[in-house]
């Protein structure tokens, strides 16, 4: 059954849920409004400009000279937010081809979900629904998407990338601009695929195994660090590292949310990890403006990396993301705490240290567990509030809910054959009800109430995502430094994914 409280609400006593992620998951030919792009037709097909064979085919056409494999959009239209087929595009346009495109429904469906708060209609029948049936795409349009993509099915994908891997010997780029879904343990974690379809860590794991050709996995997604697990054998840290050639960034760690999920199409409104991460590879920062290569190379191997890539959205996101890799995963699976820190081991983490460090004015990391732990009691405390905040909210929606269908008991169903007439009927005692009541003015207050510490909720949640990074940098430098120390077989494996994720793509 849906829970009759306002989505804001639901979202924040769940958690840092879809309040906190939809307000931020680049292609700028998207245009701004949402709207069908410039150089495509009316009915949302592609420009001239990315009708490319490698890119179009129907079904995929993948050769041993396909670089990449992108997929993204959720699993419905109202999960297919258009910042989600934005980063599709800015994918595109900067992996280095040829490579095929998987977007929710395919080029020919209708299921790009873009917010129109200027959507017409009638208005009574959407504060009625708002009240007693909320729903998150009800403000929004829907169009048919501008790239030229498969359907995200994961029979599509399955076969797609069994192909890839089968021939080839140049590395495959898997990147993931999705919604994800999280399991008892991080190896269940999941991607939403198309049609309710999925993919799981265990299925990517098995069908990356045994190739030999290299795999770096790139997902943008909630709990996405589940596929760290991709550091192990068959996905299994029972079985230690893996041989397979395989890496993979993610833009969060396996029981994290991320951002990254808009409607809303102005990119300035966005601070999703993809968008950070994929303008670096282009030597830009998020609006498009050019970087030098001295700022974006941390590893300084003369080029832009995988790797520096993901480093730059560490430092400069202002979002609810802790980007990780499957060598932090390894690190934290194999590594003990040792000797004195050797920042020449780590100079990714350094440079999220000392930028990220210099911007929250944090300079060690006593200070950053201190501050840490400072965010976390004042993010308790909100959240007792919100709890507190939410059971006024149901309180008043009851008495509100009450006095409406004491009246109008149709109101709660939209299909009922006596809805339309009623609504259309009793329109001006129905709105003087909700406009002017004792019930509705309660109603209204408790709903600003929780908005309010909402908002103050979300702008915590990101300064305590930014310090997660920091003190994780901390972390993952001190066990890098132990396991060089330590050497051996794990310091080895270790350095085999620390490549892979530094590989250019």
């Amino acid at each position: 059954m849906r829970s009759s409280k306002p989505a804001l609400v639901i979202a924040l006593v769940a958690g840092v849920s879809i309040a906190l992620v939809v307000p931020m998951l680049a292609w700028r030919d998207v245009s701004e409004d949402g709207a069908t792009p410039a150089g495509a037709d009316t009915q949302g097909n592609a420009p001239a400009d990315l009708e490319d064979p490698s890119l179009a085919g129907e079904p995929a056409t993948v050769t041993a000279h396909t670089r990449f494999l992108a997929i993204g959009g959720g699993s419905t239209p109202e999960s297919t937010e258009v910042s989600l087929e934005q980063d599709m595009a800015l994918a595109a346009r900067t992996l280095p081809g040829p490579g095929v495109l998987f977007f929710a429904g395919g080029r020919h469906a209708r299921t790009v979900r873009v917010l129109d708060p200027r959507l017409d209609g009638n208005a009574l029948l959407a504060r009625v629904g708002d009240l007693v049936a909320p729903r998150q795409g009800r403000r929004s349009r829907y169009r048919r998407t501008s790239l030229p993509a498969h359907a995200a099915t994961f029979e599509a994908i399955d076969a797609a990338l069994g192909e890839a891997l089968a021939v080839g010997s140049e590395p495959l780029l898997l990147y993931v601009a999705a919604h994800g879904e999280q399991g008892e343990v991080p190896g269940g974690n999941l991607i939403g695929l198309w049609g309710q379809d999925v993919l799981d860590v265990t299925t990517l794991a098995e069908v990356t195994e045994r190739t030999r050709r290299p795999v770096r996995v790139v997902i943008a997604s909630c709990f996405s660090g589940g596929f760290g697990e991709l550091a192990f054998a068959d996905g299994n840290e029972g079985k230690g590292a893996t041989g397979a050639p395989r890496c993979g960034l993610f833009a969060g760690p396996w029981d994290r949310e991320t951002s990254g999920c808009d409607p809303n199409p102005n990119r300035a409104s966005q601070e999703g990890y993809s968008m950070h991460f994929l303008h670096a590879l282009k030597a830009e920062d998020r609006n498009g403006k050019p970087l030098s290569l001295d700022a974006l190379d941390y590893d300084h191997d003369g080029r832009i990396g995988l790797l520096d890539a993901h480093t730059r959205a560490r430092i400069a996101s202002r979002s609810i993301d802790v980007p990780t890799t499957t060598s932090e995963r390894y690190l934290r699976a194999v590594a003990n705490q040792g000797p004195e820190l050797d920042w020449a081991i780590a100079p990714e983490d350094r440079a999220v240290v000392e930028q990220l460090g210099r911007d929250l004015g944090l300079h060690d990391a006593v200070k950053v567990r201190v501050r840490l732990g400072d965010v976390g009691r004042e993010l308790e405390a909100l959240e007792n509030a919100l709890t507190e905040a939410d059971a006024v909210v149901d309180g008043a929606y009851g008495d509100l809910a009450a006095t409406l269908l004491a009246r109008w008991p149709v109101l709660d169903d939209a299909y009922h054959p006596d809805f339309a007439r009623t609504v259309n009927d009793d329109a001006e005692a129905i709105r003087a009800v909700l406009d002017r009541s004792a019930e509705a003015a309660a109603y209204d207050r408790a709903t600003e109430r929780s908005e309010a510490l909402a908002e103050r909720y979300q702008e915590l949640v990101v300064t305590e995502s930014m310090l997660h990074r920091l003190a994780r940098a901390y972390e993952s430098a001190t066990l890098a430094t132990a396991l060089h120390h330590e050497g051996g077989a794990h310091w080895a494996a270790y350095e085999r994914l620390r490549a892979c994720e530094r590989s250019a793509p």
